[in-house]
């Protein structure tokens, strides 16, 4: 059975009244027009997990404390992925009327929720990372030319 049929599967088992998380929203990553796969793919963008996942580890945050958490990201990329998050209502950002204006960054109750989903799965790699790392070498070691 290929993914595809698998998610109609589900939609039919919905439709034949089993319970879903959200049964009022007909949505479906794998429709390949559904609008959850672009939210989908947003999400599932490295930058983004991180950024839940730094919040979500230490609190509200500054965009530099931010930046220097989730290292490597980019001034650009960190501002993009924070608007989308913002936009996405997960991550909410609050300007103080100071001088100079301090903005701070904090996850809504839906980034809160998602952080705590995507949080084990940072763990998990972080534990499993010398085992794939393994794997990986002895794959490209088997499938080198030469």
């Amino acid at each position: 059975m290929t993914t595809e049929e698998a998610a109609r599967s589900k939609g039919r088992e919905r439709e034949e009244g089993q319970q879903s998380e959200h049964p009022e929203q007909p949505y479906d990553v794998f429709g390949r027009l559904c609008p959850s796969r672009e939210l989908f793919a947003e999400l599932a963008d490295k930058w983004s997990l991180l950024i839940l996942m730094s919040l979500a580890a230490c609190g509200p945050q500054r965009f530099s404390e931010l930046q220097r958490g989730v290292g490597g990201v980019s001034r650009k990329m960190l501002t993009q992925s924070l608007r989308n998050l913002e936009r996405s209502g997960l991550v909410l950002r609050t300007v103080y009327p100071e001088t100079p204006p301090r903005v701070v960054y904090d996850l809504l109750p839906l980034g809160r929720e998602l952080a705590g989903l995507v949080t084990p799965l940072g763990r998990w790699t972080e534990g499993r990372a010398g085992q794939m790392m393994a794997a990986r070498a002895e794959f490209d070691a088997a499938h080198a030319e030469g």
